[in-house]
């Protein structure tokens, strides 16, 4: 059975160059894409660390806060004027969405259609690792994270097995984010209780590929795992959340002030597919 994609993309990246000192300076970048066979979406980043997004039935013309998740730590104070501000960008661009797609069927040549097979435009493979949360230990639950990453069009599908059988509980897929260069990451997570010798394999499906990638991960005899390098991964992902929401903040108060620190560049930058 062939399956047929469709996919109309076009993406606003606005980047700004923050200046706390003379030295330093951070990005900022508001993204919106649309997709054509699916719901668009929006989202902020600063220095590649997400701030919030926003997901949108593709029917809808309005935004409702509740349609805006920020994704700063827990202990930053979000207030209503934060949420309806986002929500206002989010509904604002998902019009330009509108038009963007508008402007490119109507474009030559015409955007192409995308084949699972008999591929017809250059599409990204993604790449994929498996590693463990946190350090192994015999019969104590972890869980084990499938990375996705540098793959276009999105989005992936991830399928887990434990000793050749298929496993369906305990799962769970993050959204897809983008990359600077255009192409996307995702994460597959599984719950599990690791014992002597099980074998667990992560299989990624794509449209660039002609067969799924697969991951394994074997649990060994002793307890001893990547412990440290995972928990030195996580602190710094949350050393870096830290640094972006600090650099929000700045960003806020400095552009209630007109401060003239701020160089901006928008671009309209394009995924030919």
């Amino acid at each position: 059975m062939s399956l047929e994609m469709n996919y109309s993309v076009i993406i606003l990246i606005l980047t700004g160059a923050v200046c706390t000192s003379a030295e330093i300076h951070h990005e900022i970048h508001f993204i919106y894409g649309c997709f054509e066979s699916s719901d668009p979406a929006v989202g902020l980043e600063i220095d590649g660390d997400e701030v919030f997004y926003g997901d949108f039935n593709k029917n809808s013309n309005t935004c409702l806060i509740a349609d805006v998740a920020f994704t700063l730590p827990k202990f930053i104070s979000i207030t209503p004027e934060d949420k309806e501000r986002a929500c206002e960008y989010a509904t604002i661009s998902r019009v330009w969405c509108k038009d963007c797609i508008a402007w490119g069927k109507q474009s030559e040549p015409k955007i192409p259609k995308i084949k699972v097979s008999g591929f017809c435009c250059p599409l990204d493979a993604p790449e994929s690792t498996i590693y463990p949360r946190d350090e192994v230990e015999l019969g104590v639950e972890n869980t084990l994270i499938c990375f996705v990453n540098d793959f276009f069009p999105p989005p992936v599908k991830v399928n887990w097995t434990k000793n050749g059988m298929e496993v369906t509980e305990g799962l769970s897929l993050s959204r897809y984010y983008p990359n600077k260069d255009g192409t996307f990451h995702q994460f597959s997570s599984l719950s599990f209780t690791p014992q002597k010798e099980d074998v667990y394999i992560c299989a990624v499906a794509h449209t660039a590929l002609k067969d799924p990638k697969t991951r394994e991960y074997k649990v060994s005899g002793s307890s001893a795992g990547p412990g440290p390098a995972v928990f030195c991964g996580v602190g710094l992902t949350l050393g870096l959340l830290g640094v972006a929401t600090g650099i929000f903040l700045i960003y806020k108060g400095k552009r209630a002030t007109e401060s003239q620190e701020y160089s901006w560049e928008v671009r309209h930058w394009t995924r030919e597919i």
